[in-house]
């Protein structure tokens, strides 16, 4: 009898294997504003839901590095759901406090560009499964905006 249970587990864990999941890329982080004690940049994430129904993001964390320094981090709780079968464009709003672009001067006063790393976990909620994580890293330089960017 327990030969036939961890067939069946097995089986059953193969075919979760084997099913289509939904994928996540960056597509854009681009400058987005200016406040009094910090820059917001905002992050553009598609995800492709495989399936016909649509599915709820529960949350998504980031992390966005630079110099091997976490500059900023957060959770976005209950962000939307993802269309059936379609390609959902999520945006993820990323506040840097000023003190912390201070404390990187000599990665921004050779170019005026910030290099990082930018980790995201979507959280999602897909049926019979459970929360499922989607892992993304995603590298590249953010330009920060010149008085002409902000007042344009």
């Amino acid at each position: 009898m327990s030969q036939l249970l961890n067939k069946a587990k097995n089986f059953v864990s193969e075919k979760v294997n084997e099913m289509a999941k939904p994928e996540a890329s960056v597509n854009d982080v681009d400058f987005k504003r200016v406040s009094k004690d910090s820059m917001e940049y905002l992050v553009k994430v598609a995800v492709r839901n495989p399936y016909s129904t649509p599915i709820p993001i529960c949350e998504i964390s980031y992390s966005f590095k630079s110099a091997s320094r976490e500059i900023a981090s957060g959770t976005i709780p209950d962000p939307g759901s993802l269309k059936a079968k379609d390609t959902t464009m999520v945006d993820v709003p990323v506040k840097v406090p000023y003190s912390i672009l201070m404390s990187l001067a000599r990665d921004i006063g050779a170019d005026w560009d910030i290099d990082y790393q930018l980790d995201l976990r979507l959280v999602i909620d897909l049926p019979v499964i459970g929360n499922f994580t989607i892992p993304l890293s995603h590298n590249g330089e953010i330009k920060l905006p010149t008085l002409s960017t902000m007042f344009a």
